[in-house]
């Protein structure tokens, strides 16, 4: 299911033989942030009420004040990738979680982030994916907003990679995948564009599921 899922769905803690809800929301408000109710994430997401308990257990265990900041984050996420470098991917990733940009995410803001790229549907998945790229939010992905994030996959890959890739290979596919999207050649790729290119081009969604696993 990819990086993310491992993180915070670590195995819980052996269960006590009485495990219901009422203890549930009772673990809920222990912590200094805390979330909504089981019900409302159950409404909000994909996810059923037990699995929001396991992945709320092992975000808890893993941020036991309820929230994460990016340091955490980054630290955390590195652990799955020791061959390469992934600090930079880790920061634009955290910055796509913290959808109210204020330098945390809280157990809420992963689920909701989770549940469409675990079981989003298409139109949702490509969303969330040109939220991504947009690093700077304003609506538009430039070729160079592209490039940081293919250069930071690339780099968390690291000795994955086979064939060894040349330092110039990122810039490359960058150049391909922008010289298709951008329809109108204005310099940037719109939500639109984006979505169109990529549900319509077998080639681009096959290269941008290659490193779905990082995610």
């Amino acid at each position: 299911m990819g990086a993310l899922m491992v993180i915070f769905s670590l195995q819980p803690k052996q269960r006590r033989k009485t495990t219901d809800s009422v203890e549930d929301e009772l673990e809920l408000s222990a912590v200094r942030h805390r979330p909504e109710g089981l019900e409302q994430l159950e409404s909000q997401t994909r996810f059923s009420r037990k699995e929001l308990q396991i992945l709320y257990r092992g975000f808890k265990n893993e941020c036991p004040s309820g929230v994460v900041n990016e340091e955490t984050f980054k630290d955390i996420y590195s652990q799955f990738f020791p061959q390469g470098d992934a600090s930079t991917y880790a920061h634009f990733l955290f910055n796509a979680f913290d959808t109210d940009h204020n330098g945390s995410v809280s157990f809420e803001d992963f689920v909701m982030g989770l549940s469409i790229l675990l079981r989003g549907t298409i139109q949702e998945k490509l969303n969330w994916a040109f939220n991504l790229y947009d690093i700077n939010k304003d609506g538009y992905i430039t070729k160079e907003e592209m490039l940081d994030i293919m250069k930071a996959i690339y780099d968390m890959m690291g000795k994955c990679t086979y064939p060894v890739l040349k330092e110039e290979t990122p810039r490359q596919h960058v150049e391909v995948f922008f010289q298709k999207m951008d329809k109108n050649k204005d310099g940037v790729v719109t939500i639109d564009e984006f979505i169109d290119c990529c549900q319509n081009d077998e080639n681009i969604m096959r290269s941008m599921h290659l490193f779905e696993n990082v995610l």
